[in-house]
């Protein structure tokens, strides 16, 4: 019953025909990159007049961007600052944007945020530093907003098949470019084989995940409808658990359950005991 605005990066790409096929005539899209300013603006122009007579009475912030599983140190430079522009600075701009139109609705902000903000996923640094920015930005705008009468809520969804998260080829792609980049310092220090066992670990992994999205969805519907929705929603399996862990427990414990979980790294080749020589004979 809704009037829905919803971006995606290519409107020709097989997302958006499956939008248009699976959605009412209510549903709009709207072409944008988040790391572009220039998208973000064209945008923000177009839903303020179609809504300018209707007001406007929701924001989804729902695009989220990785590209790299490393420890931080073997992580490049780009793949944080790219993180940081999809999953914090396009939100920032976007919800600023729109502050104006949802002040007048005493509308609601929904955003999708990750358990990698929270805690220290192994091998997700930029991901998950991006994705703590954007928590705490939230809680912030949770805080300031709450007297002009617009309610803010973050989800925290658990391991959901999406997009590029459960491509393989993609992973196996990335991996190889990191090996192909990395200075040949930190490449002797950690080993190949040590990327090479993080990937495979992470394939592993994707096994795990979950392709009903209908949490995820009934949580954002909350968010939007519910006459008192909640400030946080953790959608998945599991969370429950992790969050007593990281809360209660000391940090070794939580350290120790994360990588018995996700990916537990193997030690880099530098710091692998040496094989024994063999006696020299007289």
């Amino acid at each position: 019953g809704l009037t829905v605005y919803a971006s995606v990066l290519d409107l020709k790409s097989l997302g958006a025909k499956e939008l248009r096929q699976s959605c009412s005539s209510k549903l709009t899209l709207l072409e944008m990159d988040l790391t572009k300013g220039e998208d973000i603006q064209r945008v923000l122009h177009f839903i303020k007049a179609q809504t300018v007579m209707t007001g406007l009475w929701g924001l989804v912030n729902n695009a989220g961007f990785n590209d790299s599983l490393a420890d931080a140190e073997l992580t490049p430079l780009q793949s944080f600052r790219t993180c940081m522009e999809v999953n914090f600075f396009g939100p920032l701009a976007l919800t600023k944007g729109l502050l104006p139109l949802l002040r007048s609705s005493q509308g609601r902000i929904v955003t999708i945020s990750s358990p990698a903000g929270s805690m220290p996923y192994p091998c997700l640094a930029g991901y998950g530093t991006s994705k703590a920015a954007l928590s705490l930005l939230m809680d912030t705008f949770q805080c300031e907003l709450a007297s002009w009468g617009i309610r803010v809520s973050v989800i925290f969804p658990g391991y959901f098949k999406t997009g590029s998260t459960c491509n393989t080829d993609f992973w196996k792609e990335r991996k190889d470019q990191l090996l192909a980049e990395l200075p040949p310092g930190l490449l002797e220090a950690y080993g190949e084989e040590y990327v090479e066992e993080i990937n495979r670990q992470f394939l592993s992994y994707m096994k795990l995940a979950v392709e009903d999205l209908s949490p995820v969805v009934e949580s954002i519907t909350d968010g939007l409808l519910s006459p008192q929705p909640l400030a946080k929603y953790y959608p998945g399996r599991g969370l429950g658990l992790m969050y007593f862990i990281h809360h209660y427990l000391p940090c070794t414990a939580r350290d120790r359950f994360l990588r018995a979980f996700f990916i537990h790294p193997q030690l880099p080749r530098a710091l692998q005991p040496k094989p024994c020589e063999a006696p020299q004979k007289p």
